[in-house]
């Protein structure tokens, strides 16, 4: 009898062997060259500007590896389960509450005016619509200010389309700010939380509250997915 020809199967068939990755550390290299060689000249007309430029990308890189991102912390809990970035999240509040509130108040102490004090947000309706529309936005875009900005540097088009629109809309924004401010805002309270429980308590309010949102956090994760890893 003749020999019957097999079909081709997938345990048959020989597979091309991959072509190794070609490493990428040349160009790293050849990036982080170029980055000095920038910041140097940058200093040559502002002594300040070299090291706002590696202090940037210094934080783009590590918002890149972490994955940081605060639209994470908002939607993964909802979609599967995971609050390990909301706990980064609340963690990175500790950390900045308590360097904030040194800046601040050595500045108290001096007798000097405190830092941001005319930045203190007031609390009205206008903050609710901001809050709800950026909230649905950042969804919809697939990250927050950061995280769009790292994806951007990454390459992802659709994240270049938002953060065009995040320019558009922030522009617009400060356009109408005047507006709202005589309109919805000009009676509205701003709340400044050591005029109300002093510098000391109101460092125990801020960590009770994320104290109790990082356990609720833990909680949802197990409830959800059976670990808080």
């Amino acid at each position: 009898m003749g020999q019957i020809d097999r079909p081709e199967t997938k345990s048959t068939r020989t597979r091309a062997p991959r072509k190794p990755k070609k490493s990428q550390l040349p160009i790293a290299l050849l990036v982080t060259v170029l980055v000095i060689v920038l910041a140097f000249f940058l200093n040559q007309y502002n002594d300040k500007m070299g090291i706002y430029l590696l202090f940037g990308i210094s934080f783009g890189v590590i918002l890149q590896r972490s994955r940081f991102c605060f639209t994470a912390s908002m939607r993964d809990p909802c979609i599967t389960g995971s609050t390990s970035v909301t706990r980064a999240v609340l963690i990175a509040f500790s950390l900045a509450t308590i360097g904030f509130t040194a800046i601040k108040y050595s500045a108290f102490m001096d007798g000097n005016p405190i830092p941001g004090m005319g930045n203190v947000g007031q609390i009205s309706f206008a903050l609710v619509i901001g809050a709800v529309l950026f909230g649905i936005g950042m969804v919809i875009a697939g990250g927050c200010a950061s995280g769009t900005l790292m994806r951007v540097g990454e390459g992802f088009t659709m994240q270049m389309l938002s953060l065009l629109f995040f320019v558009i809309g922030s522009l617009w924004g400060a356009h109408d700010m005047g507006w709202w401010r005589a309109h919805v805002i000009k009676d509205s309270p701003a709340v400044f939380l050591p005029d109300v429980f002093g510098w000391l308590g109101a460092l125990i309010v801020q960590f009770l509250i994320i104290l109790l949102l990082y356990i609720a956090a833990v909680k949802w994760q197990e409830k959800k997915m059976g670990s808080a890893e």
